[in-house]
């Protein structure tokens, strides 16, 4: 990956590796030999001037290379996490329905991923390279210290390995640590954004909970710097103890050196030599351990990030999917059985259900009755567990998704409302049409929004957001306007009419934020919309499904009742019943006409 995004920055960062790893070692042999020329005064001006410019060469690259090693660090950090970001998004748009993003697990997964996969690269190639700089670093100062002694070299030798293998056990124990903390991380996340929410705040304050929800954060966090603190003990604990041989080893060497000049053996170059010796194959050793462990650790956290990237799609798609044809005959739930886990209800329980072509469909029931589930089987969020459902005789599960999808236009009851422009808002039901402007101003005018979003400061370029905000021409900064309710419901209905010619058109809860009398115009445009589509409607103001060409009555994931408004109110079963006790409140007195 970070060759892919960084070639040339790879390259030199081989390069500038391999420098620093030289610096030292010319650096510490110069200084002796300049103490011994001194020493013995034998050696020429020339040498000696010679000797000092390349220490003063070293000095000036010790001072740059690691300014310069950084910066291509930080480049390729830059450029592989674009490309990591790039695949990791791409892994989850093969993800066809909603299971994998209701998973608690796999969520914390996708969070480690997004944390470490962009990191990854440019701290490996850093850890790789830097274990590659101290292991010639320190070759060369361990090659220094035998020409000195053998044993003192073998002695720093063996006192550095307990370290290595104690450094490696601990990364291991961080890694899984930040795999437990996940969750409390991200309930913390979650019941922070919570106390920052413009949304949640009108509730919290009514209810005088924000404290609540502060002491809720304060929790995850102790929980979380509680499991933190355990695993730095640790580490300390286990690097105060392998010091301990290190140290005894350099003290040894030191003492015997010193001795062995004092009797004559040696001269003021080789303490010199020795010294920068034990500290060059000290520090390289410690560089390579900490090298090592980055590298390992992130490997092992980097697995999150792989785990998803490698991840199967979650529904089964035909390796040559059918492209679906238009829809001619009608939509079929055959003999379909469904729940969202094994520990689960059965949501749906043997549906047998047909929305035929060019007829609107209304499907009601009480809450639980599986009218939502129908219409994620429908749009191929989830599969059936048992049985099918049908486009024109074709099992969905042979069609490609994306096909299938954009022949069916939806209003959904949980609708989004988008941190973005009036006019994206719209745009994103359609993105052909995203730049048009007079097709999404007629969206908007289908849907009733045009007046007000015509009225906003900047029209449809004005950012519908209270989290975000832009710096105008001017430097001065627009934090953009929230909508009410019924206004960002009349943007949803806009996405809908943008998606314009399509086979299906599902209308789930579609006025649920709006007043009686806009209900009543949204109801009325839609229904000249639907006149002649195959369409789909779920509401549970019975009301707005009077007109639909059949009503069926769900009722514990089973079709209940059918027929049309008159007939099953004829009939004064469960359709008959809900429909009474909403009209119920309406019926004592007679309504005041309008002023």
């Amino acid at each position: 990956m970070a060759w892919t995004a960084a070639r040339w920055h790879t390259f030199f960062f081989v390069v500038l590796s391999a420098t620093s790893a030289a610096v030292p070692l010319v650096a510490a042999w110069g200084t002796k030999l300049v103490l011994d020329d001194l020493d013995t005064g034998g050696a020429g001006v020339r040498r000696v001037v010679l000797l000092g410019v390349a220490l003063a060469v070293c000095a000036l690259l010790s001072a740059l290379v690691p300014q310069a090693t950084q910066y291509v660090r930080d480049e390729i950090g830059r450029r592989a996490s674009l490309v990591a970001q790039d695949r990791l998004f791409r892994a989850t748009e093969r993800f066809v329905g909603l299971a994998r993003f209701e998973n608690p697990e796999f969520l914390d997964r996708i969070r480690l991923a997004q944390q470490h996969g962009g990191i990854t690269p440019a701290l490996l190639v850093s850890a790789t390279l830097g274990v590659v700089r101290a292991t010639l670093t320190g070759a060369g100062f361990l090659v220094s210290l035998l020409t000195i002694n053998v044993w003192t070299a073998l002695a720093v030798v063996v006192a550095t390995a307990p370290s290595l293998f104690a450094e490696l056990g601990l990364s291991r124990r961080r890694a899984a640590m930040l795999w437990r903390i996940g969750p409390a991380e991200r309930r913390e996340l979650f019941f922070g954004e919570l106390l920052l929410n413009v949304q949640a705040a009108k509730e919290l304050r009514l209810f005088g909970a924000t404290a609540h929800l502060r002491r809720l954060v304060g929790g995850q966090r102790r929980a979380v710097n509680a499991e933190r603190s355990r695993t730095d003990r640790r580490e300390l604990v286990a690097q105060v103890l392998t010091a301990v041989p290190a140290a005894l080893a350099t003290g040894a060497g030191l003492l015997w050196v010193l001795v062995s000049a004092a009797g004559g053996k040696g001269g003021i170059g080789d303490v010199s030599l020795f010294v920068a010796a034990v500290a060059g194959v000290q520090g390289a050793a410690t560089g390579m351990i900490a090298e090592l462990v980055a590298g390992h650790q992130q490997m092992l956290l980097f697995g999150h990030y792989l785990a998803v990237v490698g991840a199967p799609p979650d529904l089964t798609v035909p390796p040559a999917p059918r492209a679906p044809a238009p829809l001619r005959r009608g939509v079929e739930f055959r003999d379909v059985w469904f729940r969202y886990s094994p520990g689960h209800d059965w949501a749906l329980r043997g549906l047998d259900l047909t929305i035929t072509c060019g007829r609107a469909l209304a499907v009601v029931g009480r809450n639980g009755a599986g009218k939502s589930t129908l219409v994620k089987l429908l749009c191929r969020m989830y599969d059936p567990e048992r049985g099918a459902v049908l486009w024109d005789g074709v099992d969905i599960r042979e069609l490609d998704p994306a096909g299938l999808r954009a022949r069916i236009g939806a209003v959904f009851q949980d609708y989004m409302q988008y941190d973005m422009t009036a006019a994206e808002n719209i745009g994103l039901g359609d993105l052909d049409a995203m730049g048009d402007r007079a097709r999404i101003e007629d969206a908007a005018r289908r849907a009733g929004a045009h007046p007000s979003v015509a009225a906003l400061p900047r029209g449809y370029d004005t950012l519908l957001s209270r989290i975000f905000w832009e710096q105008g021409e001017d430097g001065a900064g627009d934090s953009g306007v929230h909508l009410s309710g019924g206004q960002w419901q009349r943007l949803a209905l806009a996405r809908a009419y943008l998606r314009g010619e399509r086979d299906l058109l599902i209308l789930d809860e579609p006025s649920s934020g709006l007043d009686a009398e806009a209900e009543h115009e949204i109801h009325r445009g839609l229904r000249e919309h639907r006149r002649g589509r195959t369409s789909l409607l779920i509401s549970h103001r019975l009301g707005a499904v009077r007109d639909a060409d059949e009503v069926v009555v769900l009722n514990g994931g089973r079709v209940a009742e059918r027929g049309t408004h008159d007939g099953l109110m004829a009939r004064g079963g469960l359709y008959a019943h809900l429909f009474g006790l909403q009209a119920e409140g309406y019926r004592p007195e007679r309504l005041p006409e309008p002023r």
